[in-house]
């Protein structure tokens, strides 16, 4: 298995009885190699951090030197880095749903996902240059203006994107496998979320009423609802 985080499960038939977490397989010494190097030198290994949300590593990469140094990022330029991290968080979700279907037995939203995932590596694509490593974020601002016609085709794939939601939640939502299989399975409480130091969907859905991007006001985002 690859990635962060290993889990050695011990099953009884469909029941998890024991769990033990494995932390620690993705380290790369990142902190030692921008001993010696500049933001500039150094945001192509951010990106590489998570491939699956490439755009946030960054803009926390950036974000940080900006706020200590106080530097004002111009209007257009922090539009843009919100549309690529919410493009990026997209692309992240989208493979999360794909696996943990087929994981609980469900085969055909993995395949889907991947079609939507192209769209929008289409639009990192020719925005960035790159399709997953995008080394697009700059203290003050971004590496590029978007090019001609990208805002078109990004308004495009959001109008497609909404069918698609629909779409899932047909395969989804009221599929009784996939109910049968989640539903009162790993219920979490909002003491042991806090404990735990979950954060995003999975503290929201523990009840706890939290959303950095309106407490941090990080970017932009505090212009928006």
């Amino acid at each position: 298995m690859h990635g962060v985080l290993r889990l050695i499960v011990t099953l009884d038939g469909e029941d998890v009885v024991d769990c033990e977490p494995i932390l620690g397989y993705l380290h790369r010494g990142m902190e030692k190699i921008v001993e010696n190097r500049t933001i500039i030198q150094y945001l192509p290994y951010v990106t590489r951090w998570d491939y699956l949300a490439t755009m946030f590593t960054e803009a926390i990469t950036v974000n940080g030197p900006e706020q200590l140094g106080n530097i004002q990022v111009p209007k257009r330029a922090s539009y843009i880095r919100v549309i690529m991290l919410e493009l990026s968080r997209i692309t992240s979700h989208l493979l999360w749903i794909g696996p943990f279907m087929a994981d609980i037995g469900a085969q055909t939203p993995f395949f889907y996902i991947f079609r939507e995932r192209e769209l929008v590596y289409d639009l990192f694509e020719a925005a960035t240059g790159m399709r997953m490593m995008h080394n697009y974020f700059r203290i003050g601002g971004v590496a590029a203006d978007l090019p001609y016609g990208w805002l078109d085709k990004c308004l495009d794939f959001c109008d497609y994107f909404l069918t698609g939601i629909v779409e899932y939640q047909k395969l989804i939502t009221r599929n009784p496998i996939f109910l049968e299989r989640v539903e009162e399975i790993g219920v979490i409480g909002g003491e042991e979320a806090i404990n735990w130091g979950l954060s995003g969907p999975m503290l929201r859905a523990s009840g706890i009423k939290w959303d950095i991007q309106k407490v941090d006001h990080y970017e932009c985002y505090n212009e928006f609802d």
